[in-house]
């Protein structure tokens, strides 16, 4: 049974929120998504860690190694982070790879914060 969007994102942030809670700012953005790939497993969610999405130029497929950290149930990209502050080309990755998968939501998630709910930018497109 397929969850509705809603659903699936309260069920992933649900999961940041786990990771944050017991790691707290300051670690390397591989242990968060390490962690949060765990968790994302725990609650039964289908994931891809580290997918690969090739970039489509004219008819010329072109592997570039771009890389989606985290793909949810082929529906949402999730982008994450551990750095000072989220700026515009970390949106804009974002935005890339959503394009590029064809997937309509995204998540930008920074755990390098206090409080995780700074850290956490959403994308539709």
């Amino acid at each position: 049974m397929a969850l509705l969007y809603q659903d699936l994102t309260g069920s992933i942030l649900n999961c940041a929120y786990k990771v944050h809670a017991k790691l707290g700012p300051g670690l390397l953005e591989s242990a968060y998504e390490e962690c949060f790939y765990y968790e994302l497993g725990k609650a039964k969610h289908i994931v891809i860690k580290q997918k690969p999405m090739p970039l489509i130029y004219e008819e010329k497929k072109l592997e570039l190694g771009y890389r989606i950290d985290l793909f949810v149930e082929n529906k949402v990209v999730i982008e994450v982070k551990s750095v000072e502050a989220i700026n515009p080309v970390h949106i804009a990755q974002l935005m890339t790879y959503l394009k590029l998968s064809e997937c309509r939501i995204g998540f930008l998630i920074n755990f390098n914060v206090v409080s995780l709910k700074d850290g956490i930018r959403r994308i539709i497109i």
